[in-house]
């Protein structure tokens, strides 16, 4: 059974830690989360079956790359610019 992870943060992260500290790390996930979430929904970042390293590289290279083309189009979209 694995640890809960402020447990373990807890348990095997270094002693001089902080709980604040320990706190603000993993409050730093979330960010990531959310974004790997909107490459899903998005840009098709889970829909590709593994065979190999390279497909899967490429698929995700490319999703990701389609993802921040999305992100540039809405922030300019919201500031009223036109499209390239």
């Amino acid at each position: 059974m694995r640890p809960a992870t402020a447990t373990a943060a807890i348990c095997y992260g270094p002693r001089r830690s902080s709980l604040e500290g320990l706190a603000r790390v993993a409050g730093a996930r979330w960010p990531v989360e959310e974004c790997f979430q909107q490459a899903k929904n998005e840009a098709g970042m889970d829909d590709y079956q593994v065979r190999t390293w390279r497909g899967w590289y490429a698929h995700v290279t490319l999703s990701m790359l389609a993802l921040a083309w999305l992100a540039v189009m809405r922030a300019e979209a919201k500031r009223g610019l036109r499209p390239r």
